[in-house]
């Protein structure tokens, strides 16, 4: 029974089911973001002028793991389903699927980007000590995209398993090997060269691929994912497929969206792209808590989905935007308070990039981050909702308008064109993260409403 008062989505069990699954998964997330928030913090400790060369990277390798993210949703929807079923033995076929895919798919990305990082950066009007900077970093980076999607698939299906507290302490052994390549490659530790940019690269790519290995060792002892499985439906690998179509758009949209503010500052100046990618790396701490309430909501919504149970939809929905209101709201208002802490963490009192002194530059930009995570944390946890219900191309269209269509002119517009610099470019970012936010969750609400008026709680449409 709910709590007298409370509405049903409130109820106890439910709320420590979403707690248990999203825990582990946020704390597993964000170890995503620790090994990159790492890599800015050493590298703006040691050679903060070569910063702009990491985060421009990011841009094709950030849209390419987008790209195969979203493709390879169907491995966490389709083993939570049959997992619900009690058809945990039949998961490992979903899981091999993912995994040829990967191989295959990451291998052509990274041929396709190795090869023309040097003209992409080019195009871009970078002059030639950017260009080659970024370029140089684009291709270390590239050599990771295997093993980028490998451990996506591998982490994904051990969630969708309820087993997120193995993907975690997997991850955070990445966290310590990433820092201690950092350590020794950017800032010289232990008689080590300092290779700079080039240096975090390694780390990012070298960490990857010892991650893939403990990974798979793993997946092969604890679940049935090398085992065989019983045939599937004849749709379902089409559906494993098609089922992330729209997410990959969704990725595509918000992280090469994301990824190109980092070449519109740099246009503005290396200095503002320093300034504004420090900024960033918080607000992307804080979006790993909301992958994890998304993708703990996303897994609860397609169990009650598997179901046909469309009140238990409804209620998972729910509870996993309110959940993720409140939480944000608690970053927003611990980023504005330690600002300044964070600002010092980030770069040295006198580290300057273009005669610009980087620290008080950041903590002033930073204080506009907690407005920002909110309405990022309900963009990702409704959209991932609609999808564990096979809703696709909706949340993609909110996606593509809100990061293509508002976020890259708005911060052209207030970054450059006004002259408002990483300030400006925040509050790009902040009224498209509005429109994605309150777009996503009326959307979901709208899902369930029809639903609800449809009264079927066995036949979900």
């Amino acid at each position: 029974m709910p709590m007298r008062g409370w509405p049903a989505w409130a109820r106890v069990s439910d709320i420590l089911d979403l707690l248990r699954l999203s825990g582990p998964i946020a704390v597993s997330r964000a170890s995503i973001m620790l090994m990159s928030l790492t890599d800015v913090i050493v590298l703006g400790q040691n050679a903060p002028k070569e910063l702009p060369f990491v985060l421009n990277a990011w841009l094709p390798i950030g849209v390419s793991l987008g790209l195969g993210g979203g493709l390879l949703l169907g491995v966490s929807i389709l083993t939570a389903e049959l997992s619900a079923t009690g058809k945990v033995s039949d998961t490992g076929r979903v899981f091999r699927r993912g995994f040829w895919f990967s191989i295959w798919f990451g291998g052509l990305l990274t041929l396709v980007i190795a090869l023309g990082a040097t003209s992409l950066y080019s195009v871009l009007g970078f002059d030639a000590q950017t260009a080659a900077g970024s370029a140089s970093v684009t291709r270390i980076l590239a050599y990771g995209l295997v093993g980028h999607m490998l451990t996506h698939v591998a982490g994904s299906y051990l969630e969708a398993l309820r087993r997120p507290g193995i993907v975690t302490t997997i991850m955070y052994v990445g966290v310590v090997a990433n820092l201690v390549v950092d350590l020794a490659f950017v800032a010289g530790w232990w008689g080590m060269p300092q290779l700079g940019a080039d240096g975090v690269a390694l780390a990012t790519t070298g960490t990857r691929w010892v991650l893939v290995v403990v990974f798979l060792v793993l997946v092969w002892k604890v679940t049935p994912a090398f085992r065989p499985s019983e045939t599937g439906p004849p749709n379902e690998a089409r559906r494993q497929m098609t089922v992330g179509f729209g997410s990959a758009i969704s990725n595509i949209a918000e992280w090469g969206g994301f990824n190109f503010t980092f070449i519109i500052a740099t246009w503005i100046s290396l200095a503002v792209n320093t300034v504004y990618g420090m900024s960033i790396q918080v607000v992307g701490l804080c979006f790993m808590e909301f992958l994890g309430l998304g993708t703990a909501t996303s897994v609860r919504v397609a169990e009650a989905y598997g179901r046909r149970d469309v009140e238990g939809v409804r209620n998972a929905s729910r509870l996993g935007v309110v959940a993720c209101v409140l939480v944000a709201s608690l970053l927003g208002v611990l980023v504005w308070l330690l600002r300044d802490v964070l600002a010092s963490v980030l770069a040295k009192p006198d580290a300057l990039v273009d005669g610009v002194l980087i620290r008080p530059e950041v903590a002033a930009v930073l204080g506009f981050v907690g407005l920002i995570v909110i309405f990022d944390g309900m963009q990702n946890v409704s959209s991932m909702a609609l999808r564990a219900q096979n809703v696709t191309w909706l949340p993609s269209v909110i996606h593509l308008s809100s990061y293509f269509g508002l976020m890259i002119p708005l911060t052209w517009f207030f970054g450059l064109h006004l002259g408002r610099g990483a300030q400006g470019m925040m509050e790009g970012v902040f009224f498209s993260s509005v429109f994605a936010g309150l777009g996503q969750t009326l959307l979901l609400e709208l899902k369930t409403a029809s639903q609800q008026r449809a009264g079927r709680r066995s036949e979900i449409s």
